[in-house]
């Protein structure tokens, strides 16, 4: 099985970036757990990010031609305003898991809005880094 981490904008700077919102764990310690977790499950992982929507695009594209069996996806700000990236998630057709660290619901009115949701089987809000694993488990288990 191999599943594709996808991250957005700004999730690089994870413990830099409001740590009272995101925390203080940086995004090198997400991929640590996220890998040590796909690990111990024999699933191979493959983690990209990127602050911008086309390459963002590229990343779900390449994820069909690489076979991948599922996406975990934190499209960050792109949540709220990508077309682009709900219709490449529609094209590859493959299984695609939405992540937010923070409870978006709790947060300001424009980040009630998904477009990613429209397709997403799940979504999972406001578990931290945790919401990543339970994002794979979810995957695993249904493929």
């Amino acid at each position: 099985m191999k599943i594709l981490v996808l991250n957005g904008p700004n999730l690089n700077m994870l413990g830099i970036r409001e740590p009272d919102i995101y925390g203080r764990k940086t995004y090198a310690d997400l991929i640590t757990l996220i890998r040590e977790h796909c690990e111990k499950k024999n699933i191979e992982v493959i983690f990209k990010q990127s602050n911008h929507e086309g390459a963002l695009v590229d990343y779900i594209q390449q994820a069909y031609f690489e076979k991948c069996d599922g996406i975990v996806i934190n499209p960050g700000a792109y949540t709220h305003t990508s077309v682009a990236l709900l219709d490449a998630l529609k094209a590859v057709a493959i299984p695609a898991v939405e992540v937010h660290i923070s409870d978006i619901d709790a947060r300001e009115g424009f980040r009630q809005i998904s477009y990613i949701s429209n397709i997403a089987e799940k979504t999972i809000k406001g578990r931290g880094f945790e919401g990543y694993l339970e994002a794979v488990d979810y995957l695993a288990g249904r493929l």
